[in-house]
């Protein structure tokens, strides 16, 4: 069994589509495995306040008509942030979408969801890692159970734990911390969630664009109104908080 030094939350979003910056979530349930492997299960309903795409409510099955009378995000917040005291995150590419879109969703309600001291597992990394395969796939593989209802936000969340549980008994080398994991399929490199940032030999560089490869702190230097140029632009706000706290750093003298 897992051997959890604080309680493990996996997560799992559905969305009215995958832009983190214009996409909202509909759906959220989290699967708390506290330190005694007891399970506490989350679930709720979001109005998104804005129209669900097409393609997204025929993947996941949640129509508009079905959040109408839902609660916002921000009615629900707290409630959540609550929830996830205290827990390590975990999720099945999560580290590239549900947590990001989950830190965009409290940054927008003006609520700074901590993420400093909490470990992320992201299940599909150890999946990739060691075999390449799909959530639905992975479940068959590890569980040899077929995943009903996937898509769904609770079933891909609990079914994303039974998997995480299966890879450390068929990996011995994952070990069966958090910790012990992570030392195997690495920790990402970013500053933001979006990736815009990443670091590179601890120093922040951005990832994107005419000045990849550069560090931020030289870039805000020499040219400082590239800095309104992203405030100003469609970039998330989880990248355009660490922008601002690396200028602050750089320019301001602060933090």
């Amino acid at each position: 069994m897992l051997q959890l030094a604080k309680p493990l939350a996996i997560i799992d979003l559905e969305t009215t589509g995958i832009n983190l910056s214009t996409d909202r979530i509909v759906e959220i349930a989290i699967v708390k495995i506290q330190t005694d492997g007891t399970k506490q299960v989350k679930r709720k309903l979001i109005n998104p306040e804005i129209p669900i795409s097409v393609v997204s409510s025929d993947l996941h099955g949640i129509t508009n008509e079905m959040v109408k009378d839902a609660p916002t995000f921000k009615m629900a917040a707290n409630e959540i942030k609550q929830f996830l005291d205290n827990c390590d995150l975990a999720g099945y590419n999560s580290n590239r979408f549900d947590i990001p879109m989950l830190a965009e969703e409290f940054l927008r309600v003006g609520l700074d969801f901590d993420f400093k001291g909490r470990r992320l597992v992201d299940v599909q990394k150890v999946f990739h890692l060691m075999e390449q395969r799909t959530l639905s796939a992975a479940y068959k593989f590890y569980c040899n159970k077929n995943l009903e209802g996937a898509h769904g936000a609770e079933a891909d969340a609990t079914a994303t734990w039974e998997v995480l549980v299966a890879q450390i008994e068929k990996y011995p080398q994952l070990g069966n911390t958090v910790e012990s994991i992570l030392k195997v399929i690495g920790e990402d490199n970013t500053v933001d969630f979006a990736r815009r940032m990443i670091l590179e030999n601890g120093v922040e560089v951005f990832n994107f664009g005419k000045h990849k490869g550069r560090a931020v702190a030289d870039v805000l230097r020499a040219e400082p109104q590239y800095y309104d140029w992203m405030m100003k632009g469609d970039f998330p706000m989880h990248t355009k908080q660490k922008l601002t706290e690396i200028f602050n750093r750089t320019l301001l003298k602060k933090g």
